[in-house]
């Protein structure tokens, strides 16, 4: 098979594998598209907000006549629904809600009426929204960057160690490489601006993120060290390609970093 067309299909594969893991976190926003009161009802509901400004909660409400209100609380710790009205700006439905130091989260519910007509635009469940600090673009950027880039080149080379091609070994190493400056080096920094600590995943605590970065590197150190001639490393090669696509189909900061409003202590979850 050609270079190109193993470039191609590894491009392809990251590609999905990237913006799957992007859709499903659990910072991704809520999409709104809905009916109510004779009139559309369009917006996101926002799960990621920088700390030192509110949250801005907003819809496009088509009817006039609907009003709406935010119930809100801290996430876990045992305060009562806070009860918000939101303003109307137009064709919107607006509101804010308070500012959440780093790694805080609120869980709201927006709720419509008119008269005796009530939609609950969130659902079942309500939002939650995790706070975090302001990351500069000259370390984000690098970051994710570099770990795109380890995605891509670990699909490839595990695919050269499919069709046993002869760059397996040099890519092998390409691929740890990239996955130790992107995540090893790049990603704690980023996680101090964002969070206040480098490193929250095993031995210190149980950030999903840090954990599979921690498993994906490990596999790669292993395949990188097996990576002479024979069907062992090949399959080697192919098992660390497989860890790292599963990795990434985890869906982002699962279970990442939380602050504990009950102790103000730095958990997972």
């Amino acid at each position: 098979m050609r270079n190109w067309m193993l470039w191609t299909a590894a491009l392809l594969l990251t590609l999905v594998s990237a913006v799957y893991q992007r859709v499903t976190g659990p910072t991704y926003e809520v999409r709104v598209d809905a009916e109510f009161a004779g009139g559309g009802v369009r917006g996101e509901l926002l799960r990621s907000h920088d700390v030192g400004s509110d949250l801005p909660v907003g819809l496009e409400v088509d009817t006039p006549a609907v009003t709406g209100r935010i119930l809100w609380r801290r996430l876990g710790a045992g305060d009562g629904w806070i009860t918000a009205p939101m303003a109307r700006e137009g064709d919107r439905l607006v509101a804010h809600l308070p500012a959440q130091p780093a790694a805080g989260k609120l869980e709201y519910s927006v709720v419509l009426a008119r008269d005796d007509e009530t939609l609950v635009v969130s659902g079942e469940r309500a939002v939650v929204a995790r706070f975090k600090g302001d990351v500069p673009r000259l370390v984000l950027a690098p970051h994710i960057l570099f770990m795109f880039l380890a995605m891509l080149w670990s699909t490839r080379t595990g695919l050269e160690a499919v069709v046993d091609g002869p760059r397996r070994g040099r890519m092998s190493l390409t691929t740890l490489g990239l996955l130790v400056v992107g995540g090893l080096i790049l990603g704690p920094i980023v996680q101090k601006y964002a969070f206040g600590a480098y490193w929250t995943g095993w031995p210190l605590g149980e950030d999903l993120t840090d954990n599979k970065l921690a498993a994906a590197v490990l596999a790669w150190v292993w395949a990188s060290w097996r990576r002479g001639d024979g069907r062992w490393p090949r399959a080697v090669a192919i098992v660390a390609a497989l860890v790292v696509l599963g990795v990434f189909l985890i869906p982002h900061s699962l279970h990442g970093s939380t602050l504990d409003n009950t102790t103000s202590a730095m958990v997972s979850g």
